[in-house]
């Protein structure tokens, strides 16, 4: 396959507007900030999104992302026991070992209860415990973190150690990779993401001497501030600052969100709930197609038939500052193309790309109507002679 240069044109009714809509102003004191809209692909704020910054805890995002990997493709049982090496205890226990979700040495913890541990605790020590209990060392499980960060698209990360505790620079990430690390929680790990973040608090280990169980609260910001919020991760160390890595969905749109570089606890709150309440109030959606109608064809190659009708997979909406009626620039069909066949139906083939003054390119996803099968032998021996004598 080759990048089309061919982009389809669509819907000349929907494009023209003399007017532009101003985006609406935002400013904050976070000198790393980005604002992505999950629903179109709009990208609300970007500041400094492409810096290498430490991600502190948030680098537990990916290991939680690895292990949910191997969960759903039926390679990590939730119900997996994993011990507490004496090691790994001794390491990351104590005030100098930062969060920790209280484990004991050789404790037997299910892979379970370590990912509520990582999530909604922040343990440094659960991180490790599940790195070992996965990969065998940390280092091995590091490697797979870096792998799956470049199968999702985080080409400007690096992870060296599984819980983001500093490494001499060994581990960075951007706020548009978080981003798009959060993003593949969201989209690929429906179930697992809704299972494990956005927990208020979780319960683990006992207190030395009365042996009361210890309940932790989840540091979340927007967890009880903001309408539909249900995610990600906080991060912080003296080399990072206070940061924050959040997600929230009403209405059909959901937002994410990363800070980073703050002053303090206090300020991460309110920037990263002032942040995500501005998203939702200073943007509205407009809705483009509904789900299930056709939005334009593509080409097919090798197939029982020569094209595809692309269809919207859900309802598709633009994202435009709140209250103003202007309508996008220019809008077209994208694709790899052209397509070979076989195609499955509901296959994303395609996607929709809006290009707007305040957001750039709003990207959609589009899939194929109907199944298209792979063309007979003598089909493909038809387009082959075609092709050779100049008729295709």
């Amino acid at each position: 396959m080759f990048r089309s240069a061919v982009s389809v044109s669509l819907a000349a009714a929907l494009l023209a507007s003399a007017s532009t809509a101003k985006a609406p102003p935002f400013d904050t004191p976070a000198p790393v900030a980005y604002l992505l809209d999950l629903s179109s692909g709009a990208v609300l704020l970007s500041r400094d999104a492409d810096r290498r910054i430490p991600p502190a805890s948030m680098a537990k995002m990916m290991t939680t992302e690895v292990a949910f990997e191997l969960i759903d493709k039926g390679q990590l049982p939730l119900s997996k026991m994993c011990t507490v090496r004496p090691e790994t205890w001794q390491k990351w226990h104590g005030p100098a070992a930062g969060s920790t979700m209280f484990l004991s040495p050789n404790e037997k913890v299910s892979v379970e209860n370590l990912l509520h541990g990582i999530v909604t605790l922040s343990g440094n020590d659960a991180s490790v415990v599940l790195a070992e209990c996965i990969a065998g060392t940390e280092e091995a499980f590091a490697n797979q973190m870096n792998a799956l960060a470049r199968e999702l698209g985080m080409t400007n990360s690096n992870f060296g150690n599984s819980n983001g505790w500093p490494d001499e620079g060994r581990t960075y990430v951007t706020a548009r990779d978080l981003a798009t690390l959060a993003r593949a929680s969201v989209e690929r790990h429906p179930k697992l993401y809704k299972q494990f973040y956005g927990q208020p608090s979780f319960t683990w280990g006992k207190t030395m001497g009365s042996g009361q169980a210890i309940t932790q609260g989840n540091r979340n910001p927007l967890l009880g501030k903001v309408a539909g919020a249900d995610g990600l991760k906080t991060g912080h160390t003296e080399e990072a600052g206070y940061g924050f890595t959040g997600s929230a969905e009403q209405n059909g749109r959901r937002l994410i969100m990363v800070v980073a570089g703050l002053d303090s606890y206090n300020q991460r709150i309110g920037e990263s709930v002032r942040m995500m309440e501005w998203g939702f109030n200073a943007w509205s959606a407009k809705p483009l197609y509904k789900s299930g109608a056709q939005v334009g064809f593509a080409k097919v190659q090798l197939g029982s038939d020569d094209e595809v009708a692309l269809v919207a997979p859900r309802d598709l909406s633009l994202t435009v500052p709140a209250g103003l009626a202007t309508r996008p620039m220019a809008m077209k069909v994208r694709y790899k193309g052209p397509l070979r066949a076989p195609i499955a139906k509901g296959a994303h083939v395609a996607d929709l790309v809006v290009s707007s003054s305040d957001t750039g390119e709003q990207v959609m996803p589009l899939v194929a109507a109907e199944a298209v099968e792979q063309a007979g032998f003598f089909t493909r021996a038809w387009i082959g002679l075609k092709q050779l004598i100049g008729m295709a």
